[in-house]
Formats: C-alpha cells, structure tokens, sequence
C-alpha cells in the first residue's frame, strides 16, 4: 500500500513542478515581449527627437534632458546601436540656434 501512496505523491509532485515551470517559462517570454516593446517605442522616441533636432539645428539642454531620461531605460532593456548613436549625435549638436545674418 505505501508504493501506491509513493507513486501517488510522486506523480502529483511531478505534475506541480511541470506546471510551475510552464507558467514560469509563459511570464518570462510574456515579460520580454512586453520589455522589447517597451525597447522599441523608448528608440522611437529617440530617433524622433534626433530628427527634430537634427531638422532645428541644435539640440536645447530640454532636448538632452530628455534624451538622457530615455537613453537610461533604453539602454538598461539592452539597446546600444543605433540608439546610442543617435543620442552622441544630438549631444554634439550646438546647445543654442545658430545667429541668421
């Protein structure tokens, strides 16, 4: 009687580890779908603020503060390429517009 209460609880047991890790495994590929989401739309935003700057002439010290505020998360969610080189690229902009003569 005990090697069927044995090979209860161990198939029981089993069955929980195998759900657990399923369930494990559906969040962590939901959670990084979400975080290359989240990756994509912080580089669009980056790229966008580069056109606009890019387009003015200069890049104002609101312009790089934001930039800054958008690069860290960006980078932290594993974006480097092209985001990081649109974001050098606005910080060697001149800070004011230049004088029209």
């Amino acid at each position: 009687m005990q090697s069927w209460i044995t090979t209860v609880l161990a198939s029981a047991v089993t069955a929980t580890v195998a759900g657990l890790a399923a369930a494990v495994k559906h969040l962590w590929h939901r959670q990084r779908a979400a975080d290359d989401g989240l990756q994509a739309l912080l580089h669009d935003r980056i790229f966008s603020i580069y056109g606009d700057c890019q387009h003015k002439g200069f890049a104002s010290v609101e312009d790089i503060r934001n930039l800054d505020y958008l690069y860290a998360p960006y980078h932290a969610l594993g974006g480097n390429g092209t985001g990081t080189e649109l974001v050098k690229r606005v910080k060697e902009m001149p800070v004011e517009p230049a004088e029209r003569g």
